[in-house]
């Protein structure tokens, strides 16, 4: 087998996955469950230890205009809490991390890094990590990006699937769900980046100032995921696109939406979902839509694509 063969297998095993939430973004942080579907796209990680001090990030991602500007900092904290993690804090290193997925707010984007990076630390040291083990990493990593994250984004992105998740005071709860056929979906981005920090900060906030209001909403999110994980279980796409609306509706009164998401929305109903929603973190960032057939699939992301800087199909499997 040759070097680049070699490599290639190698850097393949440090896949990572990008990640669509179509139950429970923000409400997801209260330990509620939510619903998560890790898409085909994937960030790759390749590692190596040199002779000078310092971890040298090489970033060759493809990104929204500024996305990688904005969260330059984020990322290099997030690199040094991985590496902290696994005891390498020390080491000379320089990381060049790849791949697929486009970073765009919503996505996924700085989970699929971390799991991408605890992957290639596995295959590089080697370490014999579990896939449990890859997720902590990845976890730690995460915090560089968001703070106090939820742990949705890292799970999703390192088993892949669609996820039931609910965080917990211990280790969080995942079932992987099975579903009778694919489902496809038609993701576009607003363009504009967000900070997840700053917007959970917020949200928290208001939940504060009016708890309130706050458990009204949460109450409201805990039914209508039970309604909508049963039309996911049993199928009916037509139920499950109802509820997805239902969720953006509850993701504007938290004040997480906004006039571009809202926009996007719309426009992917009128051309034939039948269901969509902001997805992430919010004012700004990505929007999904229910597409049940390949004909309004593509109906679908030709109209978004009129509209938004960037369109993307893909499917839950």
């Amino acid at each position: 087998m040759s070097g680049s063969r070699e490599n290639g297998d190698k850097l393949a095993r440090t896949r990572a996955y990008g990640k669509l939430i179509l139950f429970g973004e923000h409400f997801v942080v209260y330990k509620v469950p939510a619903l998560v579907g890790a898409v085909a796209a994937y960030t790759d990680c390749a590692m190596e230890f040199t002779d000078k001090a310092g971890v040298e990030i090489i970033d060759d991602r493809p990104a929204v205009p500024n996305y990688k500007i904005k969260k330059a900092e984020e990322g290099k904290q997030a690199v040094d809490l991985v590496l902290k993690h696994f005891k390498l804090e020390e080491k000379g290193i320089k990381l060049t991390f790849g791949g697929e997925l486009c970073c765009v707010s919503g996505i996924g984007a700085s989970a699929a890094q971390t799991v991408s990076l605890s992957r290639a630390i596995a295959q590089t040291v080697p370490l014999e990590l579990t896939e449990e083990e890859i997720n902590a990493g990845g976890y730690e990593g995460e915090k560089g990006y968001h703070g106090t994250p939820s742990g949705i984004d890292n799970t999703a992105s390192t088993y892949g699937g669609l996820l039931r998740f609910q965080r917990t005071d211990g280790d969080p709860i995942f079932v992987k769900k099975q579903i009778k056929e694919p489902i496809r979906i038609v993701y576009a981005s607003t363009g504009i980046t967000s900070s997840t920090t700053t917007v959970v900060g917020d949200v928290r906030a208001k939940k504060e100032k009016d708890p309130e209001w706050f458990d009204g909403l949460l109450r409201k999110y805990v039914d209508l995921l039970h309604k909508g994980e049963k039309a996911l279980d049993e199928g009916n796409l037509t139920e499950l696109g109802e509820k997805i609306n239902e969720n953006h509706i509850l993701c504007q009164e938290l004040t997480v939406s906004c006039k571009e998401l809202d926009n996007l929305v719309e426009v992917a109903r009128e051309a034939g979902a039948i269901g969509a929603k902001m997805s992430g973190t919010g004012r700004g960032g990505l929007m999904l839509a229910l597409t049940p057939t390949e004909e309004i699939q593509n109906a679908v992301a030709e109209a978004l694509e009129k509209c938004a800087p960037q369109v993307w199909k893909t499917s839950f499997q």
